[in-house]
């Protein structure tokens, strides 16, 4: 791993260190974190072993409890993860030993199905939902596929009517990030079956559940098609799903969403785009302890639907000042694939304000713009910087054009 001063270390002081963690009198520094978190990662047999209730979990549980906050304990997973993972054949990575026994044994039982193995389904399909602009799609999609079939395996099975009640909305989440994977990879076909496939499997229970299903669905399959009506049409009826539920949160992220489809219409559509924009602040600013969707939306990704509605609505500076704050806000490991989205924006907002320097400065901005999409492969940034260089189109000539250019062929298309 590179870590000279580990490397360097004399075995009996690495010794005397490890007996200090183990009296409790020190705990490990971040280096040591790293090397016990890819030591834990891997079985005694060297099979990577991530998943629920595994040594490596329970590890970053242990650091936990020595203090290590939950930013610090996110860097680790997603480096662990990443490097683990890095020879692009560990499809159970998620899937741990015990969980993969225990689910062996309830698809040849289907009546013994417990507790334990929802959960860890759930674990697995939450644990590479993190790693989203971490770890390249490609191997998420592969990952996915092992819990996807597992959910689906067991929805088909005559499992105890109890279970199969907490096993529907987590089928429903893991085939909703397939579904986001499966688009990421240009698999349009797949993604729009196991969209239908998340919706059906949430069911009308869990109205909440169903809308973030829905909103997830709307983008893709606006981005698949293009097709807006369509796309306004399942962000209605997300809205509508939110507005049943309980989760706050997913009513602001649901009226976002609708404003933003209002404000893509032909023509804009600027009263209903506003108004909704207005509901998803009222719902945002109210008070979200103990919200059943946690982290399902944010004020940065707030900030981000107003700046993309204002470069529609004709608001460029104002949009602009949105987006900006948005990027402020967006910071996280988790975010990488957003920022990336938001900075194109943003640079489309100024180029859109038409002042002295403007296309300049867009094509600037842009560049940070191609590296996030150069280590994210995000579809959707791709299709936003394509815009963005489409409205370049009349400063062809100019260097600040050509230099963008360079850097697109070089990082996103060049051998």
């Amino acid at each position: 791993m590179r870590i000279g001063r580990i490397a360097s270390a004399q075995l009996n002081s690495v010794r005397r260190t490890i007996a200090r963690w183990e009296e409790g009198s020190s705990v490990p520094d971040e280096q040591y974190q790293l090397t016990l978190g890819l030591a834990y990662a891997r079985t005694p047999l060297g099979v990577i072993d991530l998943g629920y209730g595994s040594p490596f979990q329970k590890l970053l549980e242990a650091f936990a409890l020595q203090g290590a906050g939950t930013g610090r304990l996110d860097v680790l997973r997603t480096s662990i993860t990443a490097t683990a993972t890095n020879d692009g054949v560990s499809l159970p990575a998620f899937l741990g030993a015990s969980l993969r026994a225990q689910l062996a044994a309830a698809l040849a039982r289907p009546e013994t199905l417990g507790e334990p193995v929802v959960v860890g389904l759930s674990s697995a399909s939450d644990a590479v939902d993190q790693q989203v602009g971490s770890v390249p799609f490609v191997r998420l999609h592969l990952v996915q596929a092992a819990i996807v079939d597992a959910c689906r395996q067991l929805l088909a099975r005559e499992v105890p009517t109890a279970m199969r009640t907490r096993l529907q909305p987590v089928a429903a989440g893991a085939f909703a990030l397939a579904a986001r994977l499966a688009f990421e990879t240009h698999d349009d076909i797949a993604a729009a079956v196991l969209f239908d496939k998340a919706v059906a499997a949430v069911g009308g229970t869990d109205p909440s559940r169903r809308a973030l299903t829905r909103s997830s669905q709307t983008m893709v399959t606006y981005y698949m098609r293009g097709d807006v009506s369509r796309a306004r049409a399942l962000a209605d009826a997300a809205v509508e799903d939110a507005r049943r539920g309980e989760s706050v949160l997913m009513r602001a992220r649901a009226h976002a969403l609708q404003a933003e489809m209002a404000a893509r219409g032909e023509p804009p559509q600027h009263r209903h785009a506003h108004l909704a924009l207005h509901l998803a602040w009222h719902d945002l600013d109210q008070d979200h302890a103990g919200d059943p969707i946690a982290d399902v939306f944010s004020k940065g990704r707030m900030r981000g639907f107003e700046g993309v509605c204002g470069i529609f609505l004709g608001e460029a500076e104002e949009a602009e000042r949105h987006l900006a704050k948005s990027a402020a806000l967006l910071t996280g490991a988790r975010d990488i694939v957003q920022r990336g989205i938001v900075l194109t924006d943003r640079a489309l907002a100024r180029l859109h304000q038409q002042g002295p320097g403007a296309a300049e400065s867009a094509a600037d901005q842009l560049h940070e713009c191609v590296d996030l999409i150069a280590t994210t492969r995000g579809r959707v940034s791709a299709q936003r910087l394509r815009r963005a260089r489409l409205e370049l189109g009349p400063w062809r000539h100019e260097r600040f054009v050509a230099d963008l250019d360079d850097h697109i062929h070089t990082a996103l298309i060049g051998i």
